[in-house]
């Protein structure tokens, strides 16, 4: 059996309703814009109607801020989990552009306002920036490419690991304090001991050897090991 397409035009009793019972007088298509509503000479209300959220839609909300500084954009709600991500992830968006953001229940015709219309004020996290510039400067070289996996990438972390596994590679089984002291890792224990990579074997207490894990990865990372070994 088909199903039947939504259309945007369906969108639009719901809202003029919902903006007429906060005081507006509506009208639709007046413009460019798909609904306007104006209250006691304040700025105009537009709202821009569509079945989804597109690249299209945050486009055509972006123009009308040049009309009014009270632009929303309107989408039928829909049901699951995935909407529900969308949602979040539009309202936050929508939150980055100022713009408002409706959604209309088209069984029963309810819209819903679900962020007003307000100017975007960043808020920056001290801790990812604390974060991000240590390992920036942790980091030896730029051994990455922008755009890369994050499976392939080479971060500080990895480059410590294997510093531990070059020593390791060099002495043989080594106490835990010793790899940290000749490789200049001061977390060199811990890094072992976690063995995210599957490169350290534990001998016994405090020492480590490489695993084949880690024998291969001295092979692969050869050019990285030297890089690192210039640098120290």
């Amino acid at each position: 059996m088909a199903v039947t397409p939504i259309r945007e035009t369906e969108l639009y009793a719901p809202v003029k309703a919902l903006l007429e019972g906060q005081g507006y007088e509506v009208k639709g298509e007046v413009g460019a814009a798909d609904v306007v509503a104006c209250r006691d000479g304040e700025d105009p209300v537009i709202v821009e109607l569509k079945t989804g959220f597109s690249l299209a839609l945050f486009h055509q909300a972006i123009e009308r801020l040049s009309l009014s500084d009270t632009v929303y954009v309107c989408v039928p709600r829909g049901t699951g989990r995935a909407f529900l991500k969308s949602l979040k992830n539009n309202k936050t968006l929508c939150r980055r552009l100022g713009l408002g953001l409706i959604t209309v229940r088209l069984k029963d015709g309810l819209a819903e306002i679900h962020l007003d219309p307000a100017p975007y004020k960043p808020r920056q996290s001290k801790r990812k920036k604390t974060r991000l510039l240590k390992e920036f400067a942790h980091r030896v070289g730029d051994p990455n490419t922008g755009g890369m996996t994050r499976k392939t990438l080479m971060t500080a972390y990895r480059q410590d690991a294997l510093r531990c596994a070059g020593t390791l590679h060099h002495n043989g089984a080594t106490k835990a304090a010793r790899v940290a002291e000749a490789s200049g890792v001061a977390k060199a224990r811990q890094i072992m001991s976690a063995n995210h990579y599957g490169w350290f074997d534990r001998v016994e207490t405090g020492i480590y050897e490489l695993s084949p894990n880690g024998q291969r990865a001295i092979t692969e990372y050869s050019d990285v090991l030297e890089t690192l070994s210039a640098n120290s």
